[in-house]
């Protein structure tokens, strides 16, 4: 019993981290109400949170092998719940900032690593898929739960108190400590590659900061950028040294590794293709998740005009199946091969995508919304389901907390670049929608049409269309074309949304093509650790 309570209490870490962020994805209109601000700043806060998960995570790995991941684990729950306490009480948005996308994404990053790598520990053979199966299943929970908690709790009561309701669970994990096992440091013998994570974090950090702010930037023709590259939006500029730091990131790790230092990443360990795989996999599956959920509540709230708790309730459906689907099919990998039930996860996704692109509508219908939702679940619940064993049984034992880095920041990474790209895709798209519709109306006079034209040079936020024919009306514009424009600019909104979840979908099959090396039978450890390999 005492072996599968340690589970529980590893798998309430995973429930909280997800819980996070579907609160604040069903929340968003009350956000951008109770700060006074709009739908990019709060897109800005969750793109934030993943990035600072995917930025520190590799760090987070390997502090686990210097400190002992037993220790770091609960250490990052301490940095958590200090976090969930300020996000509690904030009272701006950049304390908010702060508090949830900094401080509680720091000690996710700590403890995530040290709980993937605890896991594979304390479980073996099939008791470990199961395992893994458990936790995607608490992460499912968590997708469930949240939306639903979150919406009840944002539209009678306040989001605060989710935050607060962290901090006591916390506060209880903390008192079961003594269930898990207390394991030896890894390799207490060196310390942290300083320069590696500076360099890994500033990398990371710039490229999804050009992909986020592509949407206010511009991709070529510059538009609200704060400054230009010989005449060009600063968004591949941005993004362009974000790479090339990631690419010097990495020669400074081989040749650390080379002089016999221990680098924060042994960069021969993504020569196994299993791990490979399973990395690119996890970070698609987080990309089309994450913009999804970032898609989706924005047509319910802003379209639909649904409160959060009416969201949550809609969005229920993808998450009970998720749940169920990831547990139920934890040993499936086992016996059919992890190759074929993510391959058959990628094609159920891509129905699911192709259902909802029917249902964005002016009017909801919502039994076919439900199912759609429910197929989109069933097909994240099969990836979930595989992909944590996979990348862990890649490596052996001295591997698993790095492996645990690399495997979180694929999660995080997918999560940030989903949210910053598909919501840059999605205010692209209705930018582009908008213009045209006003240029085809004939019912928009002149004056409206430029008027609109210099609001779009300085940029376009996702708002419900009373919003537009209130600043319509504001700007002077008479009723007529107050209300041209409102139809124009709702027409624009469904071809934002139909775009977003066509690229998403556009991810789907590209993902396939990174399913190749994934394990056909089931998923074995390398016959050599490749770190210890010399790097030339």
């Amino acid at each position: 019993m005492t072996h599968w309570r340690a589970l529980a209490v590893l798998g309430t870490a995973q429930f909280l981290m997800v819980l996070d962020t579907s609160v604040m994805n069903v929340s968003i209109s009350q956000l951008v109400e109770d700060f006074d601000t709009e739908v990019t700043a709060i897109q800005a806060v969750i793109t934030l949170y993943a990035l600072v998960m995917a930025a520190f995570m590799i760090v987070g790995g390997r502090l686990g092998d210097i400190l002992g991941r037993r220790r770091l684990f609960f250490a990052g729950l301490t940095v958590y719940a200090v976090g969930s306490a300020l996000t509690a009480v904030a009272p701006s948005l950049w304390l908010l900032a702060l508090g949830w996308s900094v401080i509680e994404g720091l000690g996710a990053a700590l403890v995530l690593p040290a709980m993937a790598a605890l896991v594979a520990e304390n479980y073996r053979g099939p008791e470990r898929a199961v395992a893994y199966g458990v936790i995607g299943g608490l992460a499912g929970a968590g997708i469930a739960v949240g939306p639903l908690l979150g919406g009840w709790v944002t539209t009678y009561l306040t989001w605060r108190l989710v935050f607060a309701g962290e901090v006591v669970v916390v506060l209880v994990v903390l008192c079961c400590n003594r269930v898990i096992p207390k394991t030896p440091r890894t390799d207490p013998g060196y310390g942290l590659d300083g320069v590696g994570a500076a360099l890994s974090a500033c990398g990371l950090g710039l490229v999804v900061l050009g992909v986020l702010q592509s949407g206010s930037w511009g991709w070529v023709q510059p538009r609200n950028a704060p400054f230009t590259v010989l005449g060009f939006a600063p968004t591949f500029f941005v993004i362009a040294v974000g790479g090339a730091v990631l690419v010097g990131f990495q020669h400074w790790e081989r040749r650390l590794a080379a002089r016999g230092g221990e680098p924060l990443v042994h960069f021969a360990l993504l020569r196994l293709p299993v791990l490979r795989s399973g990395l690119m996999v996890l970070l698609s599956q987080n990309l089309i998740l994450l913009g999804l959920f970032f898609t989706i509540p924005l047509y319910l709230q802003v379209v639909q005009g649904f409160d959060a708790f009416q969201t949550g309730l809609r969005l229920l459906p993808v998450s009970v199946t998720m749940l169920l689907a990831s547990v139920l099919a934890s040993r499936l990998g086992q016996r059919i091969g992890a190759r074929a039930v993510v391959r058959l996860a990628l094609t159920i996704l891509l129905l699911a995508v192709v259902w909802l692109l029917a249902t964005i509508e002016p009017v909801i219908d919502d039994t076919q919304f439900a199912a759609a939702m429910a197929v989109l679940g069933v097909g994240m619940g099969l990836l979930a389901s595989q992909l944590g064993n996979v990348v862990q049984s890649s490596v052996g034992e001295e591997g698993r907390s790095e492996v645990g880095g690399l495997q979180y920041t694929a999660q995080n990474l997918g999560s940030a670049l989903g949210t910053a790209l598909i919501g840059s895709l999605l205010v692209g798209a209705l930018a582009q929608a908008f213009t045209v519709h006003v240029a085809d109306d004939p019912r928009i006079s002149a004056e409206a049409r430029k008027q609109t034209g210099i609001a779009l040079e300085s940029g376009i936020a996702f708002v419900s269309s009373q919003q537009v024919h209130t600043a319509a009306e504001q700007a002077g514009l008479s009723r007529d074309d107050a209300d041209a424009l409102t139809e124009s600019y709702a027409k624009a909104q469904l071809a934002g949304l139909r775009v977003a979840i066509l690229a998403a979908g556009g991810i789907t099959l590209v993902s396939f093509l990174a399913t190749s090396h994934l394990p056909a039978v089931r998923p074995r450890r390398a016959a050599a650790d490749p770190r210890t390999e010399t790097i030339s």
